[in-house]
């Protein structure tokens, strides 16, 4: 019989394997690396079959601390986004020991802050300017084919909804979590323009058919 017992070639004891042995190894880690890629397919399948209702972005996490008695605790706090990319869209912001339970809280509050907007096509209904507290941003709303002009956060979360085109500028502050909330804001302002002063009303077909009888 041959020795399939690992030979030793150094004094530092580095061993060498019988070629019997390296095939055998070899194959072995190509059964498993099949199976495992096997399960990666179901599981993709799976995700795929089972898609979420609404697409999360982050959009930042900051490490914070606090003073304690003990000295400084340090969180994490993350800003997230959510949206159905049609007209349901939510902001939330949280704090956590680690990154992961930072951004599922945020996730939690951004889906109980979640709001529905007007749009008015693939655009916003009419201009806004929103201030909240140093963040003031300007929305306007975009002939077809412009496009999202727009910086990170303002893009980020617009980019959550059905709005395809829109033209914004941030004039204030450059604090994220500021310019997201009066992002929020301006979205929640918007009027569908039938419900603008002085738009003209259509007549019911009922009263249109009757007048037409009375001539």
């Amino acid at each position: 019989m041959e020795n399939k017992q690992p030979k030793v070639i150094n004094k530092a004891g580095t061993t060498k394997l019988t070629d019997e042995a390296v095939a055998a190894k070899e194959a072995k880690a190509e059964r498993e690396f099949r199976g495992r890629r096997r399960d990666n397919r179901r599981n993709r399948r799976a995700a795929d079959e089972g898609k979420k209702e609404f697409d999360t972005v982050n959009i930042s996490i900051n490490r914070v601390s606090r003073t304690v008695a003990g000295g400084r605790r340090m969180r994490f706090q993350a800003l997230v986004a959510i949206g159905n990319h049609k007209n349901k869209v939510g902001v939330g912001m949280a704090k956590g020991n680690d990154v992961t339970s930072a951004v599922q809280k945020a996730e939690r509050r951004a889906k109980k802050n979640m709001i529905t907007i007007n749009m008015n096509g693939d655009t916003i209904c009419h201009e806004v300017e929103t201030k909240v507290t140093g963040a003031n941003v300007l929305m306007k709303p975009a002939a077809p084919g412009t496009g999202i002009i727009a910086g990170g956060v303002v893009r980020s979360i617009i980019g959550l909804t059905g709005i395809k085109d829109l033209i914004s500028k941030s004039l204030g502050s450059t604090n994220k979590a500021n310019i997201a909330y009066a992002v929020m804001e301006g979205l929640k302002q918007q009027v569908p323009r039938s419900e603008w002063n002085g738009a003209k009303k259509a007549a019911p077909k009922a009263e249109k058919s009757a007048k037409k009888e009375d001539k």
